[in-house]
């Protein structure tokens, strides 16, 4: 059984027609060393790509930064290589000309096979430089330094705490350094790490080396510009290219789960799964995907390993072989790369069943279709999963989309009868036709990272002074918002304790403590970013379970968990442990409220954009236009298009039409006032308020209050690798400082809540 995707009417980017062969007219090509002309010519190449046209234009022309933002596989990396290449080839001077740096080691596995031929026909070096490439060429570059290394994060990290002396003979005459997968850097804590490593190369350098930012998927060009050139006089040149990306077809897939007890269903034996909708997508997906290359995103390790074990039960009640396999974190990584190389092999048909291991630019070849369990609630990993399909020429990208509803009872809680899965994701497909990306936004590992590059200057320095440290941390780059009077009190709090981190010697330099000492001998200690953690739920001393929690915590917080509502009494931050009790108040909700990507504002107003429109999808299935118009109608019934309010018993739902950052400050400031709060997607849930005290509590409200007088109740403030060893009155102070711009916006939402404003 094949199911055809209905065509999307949208390209991820718009199709332009190529500028005339280069070696036809002139231009980019002509730019070029000889032998990268000859070899492009032995590629049997017709002509270049309008990216590397301009690429080559903007590199060869002056010695600036460059951007270059294209859809995936429209060649950026030949864009950003041939043109640098053709100079190292001519290059003396001895030391590594070029370093890549990329996310993944398969990444630079990848590039190392695709750049291989045309470095020896230029007889250049090209070498891998992660933990499992071998260690011969690594060994020859050291003793000769010249050509090309292809690097992780990690690995220059460890270059520079164990090597240093190496670090400079290979790094210290840099031409250029290439940053592949840019977007992936653009947040979170590794790429506050690779900002200061970034500019602890340049301090190695006696000129500082161009940077080329290669990406598919950049929300925020600008602010990524300046990401990329922090210590250049100005930012980088951007070069966006559109053109490149397949037509895409999208089906969205709704299935909806049995009523409780209901034993009906494609039943095997002892089959806890038999007639719930995972079950029927699994039937599906077989049927669909069965024969050839595919992703399936199926959200957390739970339901990929559960996705993945019923695909294979199909498999064997079909007496034909397994073609369905997990792959996730947990995974070891002898499986993760078995999976891999048969998806790229591509002899036997596979799919691999993921959360995000395979969202980036690992080749594994081009795959069929792309799947996703569950209503897509990023733009930015949305669009880099799409560019893993339809790569092949004259092919189509395929994007399936299963949806999962709860039965439509009788009873059901009225956020129920919104059908939100459907809603999202119609909502998500029309940013997707926007070009919509989410933008960074400040970043919470900010501390954590700090911590770890202390530790690593002074493991790379020597011992250094306070003032030393903070001028070659934070000059330039992200780590400029930490003031002087926060570095100091982070240098206390890391000197504090038994174990302390770092000491001060007679002279007042400072330098490992006992606890430095050990965390900086670990290979550990090389990345900056913790494995996904996930909170354990503890009540009177028995564990509920795990789940991931993105909001932030306040003793009192309600949580939704195994189908009935908690409320917190103890956050223990650093164990990762919430204590509950049972809060009884009404039927809880069936839709899924835990996901581990926030939601961002433009996605909830979408949301509200869609439930407003009359608009039907010809992508949607049946049970999805179904579910979108009984959505549509409940929404009418609600007057929801007037008011903000679900009366739902004994509890209140408001809706905000807002995102997961602005919930949850909402949550943080009703909690603070003795109120029980739970957030979802767009909204928070009011528990054992009826809604005419709802409506009373949000008019009495004159406004937000100030974010410092919030601060003081939030809990779980150790989120990232190295927050435990700061002081948490410092956590505190930055949690208060980045949610500082979000007053003036809660403010304006309060009273559009309470009808002071329009709607």
């Amino acid at each position: 059984m094949t199911i055809l995707a209905k065509t999307l009417p949208l390209q991820l980017t718009a199709m332009i027609s190529l500028p005339r062969s280069s070696s036809e007219g002139g231009s980019g090509f002509d730019l070029l060393h000889p032998q990268i002309q000859r070899w492009v010519r032995q590629q049997g190449w017709s002509r270049l790509r309008d990216v590397q046209e301009q690429a080559i234009a903007a590199i060869c022309g002056s010695d600036e930064d460059v951007l270059i933002s294209a859809a995936t596989a429209a060649g950026k990396t030949e864009a950003a290589f041939l043109p640098l290449l053709g100079s190292s080839a001519t290059r003396e001077q001895p030391g590594v000309a070029i370093l890549y740096v990329a996310p993944l080691k398969a990444l630079i596995n990848d590039q190392f096979r695709r750049l291989e031929d045309l470095c020896d026909k230029i007889e250049l070096p090209l070498v891998r430089w992660h933990g499992d490439a071998p260690q011969g060429p690594k060994t020859k570059v050291m003793k000769a330094p010249a050509g090309v290394v292809l690097i992780t994060p990690e690995s220059i990290e460890a270059m520079l705490l164990r090597r240093p002396a190496t670090a400079e003979a290979l790094f210290g005459v840099l031409d250029a350094i290439i940053i592949d997968e840019l977007h992936s850097f653009l947040q979170g804590p590794r790429g506050l790490h690779l900002s200061s490593l970034l500019n602890r190369i340049e301090l190695l350098n006696d000129r500082r080396p161009r940077r080329v930012g290669l990406s598919a998927t950049i929300g925020d060009l600008e602010f990524a510009a300046r990401w990329l050139s922090g210590t250049a006089p100005k930012p980088a040149q951007i070069l966006a290219v559109a053109g490149g990306a397949p037509p895409l077809k999208v089906q969205v897939r709704t299935y909806v789960e049995p009523p409780e007890g209901d034993p009906s269903g494609d039943v095997m034996i002892d089959d806890p799964l038999a007639g719930s909708a995972l079950a029927k997508i699994a039937q599906h997906a077989f049927e669909a995907l069965r024969g050839s290359n595919n992703l399936f995103f199926a959200g957390s390790r739970a339901n990929v390993e559960t996705l993945a074990d019923r695909l294979r039960m199909i498999s064997e009640n079909a007496h034909v072989p397994n073609e369905f396999f997990p792959h996730h974190g947990s995974l070891s990584k002898g499986l993760r790369e078995e999976l891999e190389l048969r998806l790229k092999d591509g002899r036997l048909p596979t799919t691999a069943v993921a959360t995000t291991t395979l969202e980036l630019g690992i080749d594994i070849g081009s795959v069929v279709a792309v799947s996703q369990l569950g209503a897509p609630r990023s733009l930015a990993s949305l669009r880099q999963r799409l560019g893993r399909s339809g790569r092949r020429e004259g092919s189509s990208a395929i994007f399936r989309n299963y949806l999962r509803e709860p039965y439509p009872a009788a009873d059901a809680d009225p956020l129920d009868k919104l059908h939100f899965p459907v809603i999202q994701a119609v909502a998500a497909l029309n940013l997707l036709r926007s070009k919509f990306v989410e933008p960074p936004e400040t970043d919470p590992a900010l501390l954590s990272v700090s911590v770890h590059q202390i530790l690593s200057l002074i493991v790379q320095l020597g011992a250094l002074s306070a003032g030393k440290l903070y001028l070659t941390l934070c000059r330039q780059g992200p780590f400029t918002t930490l003031t002087k009077t926060d570095f100091v009190d982070l240098l206390r709090g890391m000197g504090n304790g038994d174990a302390a981190l770092i000491e001060q010697a007679p002279d007042g330099s400072l330098m490992l403590g006992a606890e430095g000492e050990r965390l900086t001998a670990s290979r550990e200690f090389y990345a900056n970013f913790a494995t996904d953690e996930e909170w354990r739920l503890v009540h009177t001393g028995r564990t509920l379970g795990t789940l991931p929690i993105v909001n932030a915590l306040v003793v009192g917080s309600i949580i939704g968990f195994a189908g009935r509502r908690w409320r917190a009494t103890d956050v223990d931050d650093r164990a990762k442990v919430v204590e509950v009790v049972a809060h009884s108040a009404g039927r809880v909700p069936k839709f899924d409220r835990l996901g581990q990507e926030p939601v961002h504002d433009r996605l909830a107003a979408e949301m509200l954009a869609v439930f407003l429109s009359h608009e039907l999808p010809d992508y949607l299935d049946d049970n999805a236009k179904e579910f979108l118009a009984a959505g549509r109608a409940a929404f009418a019934q609600l007057v929801l298009q007037k008011s903000h309010f679900i009366d739902a018993g004994s509890a209140t739902h408001v809706l905000t039409w807002r995102g997961t950052s602005a919930n949850a400050l909402l949550a943080v400031l009703l909690t603070s006032m003795g109120f029980a709060c739970e957030t979802f997607d767009v909204g928070i849930t009011l528990t054992g308020c009826p809604i005419d005290d709802a409506v009373d509590v949000i008019a009495s409200l004159d406004g937000c209050p100030p974010i410092e007088d919030l601060g003081r109740f939030v809990e779980n403030l150790v989120v990232e690798k190295y927050d435990a060893y700061v002081p948490e009155e410092l956590l505190r102070r930055l949690w208060i400082r980045r949610h500082e711009p979000l007053r003036e916006p809660m403010t304006k939402l309060i009273r559009e809540l309470a009808g002071m404003v329009p709607n």
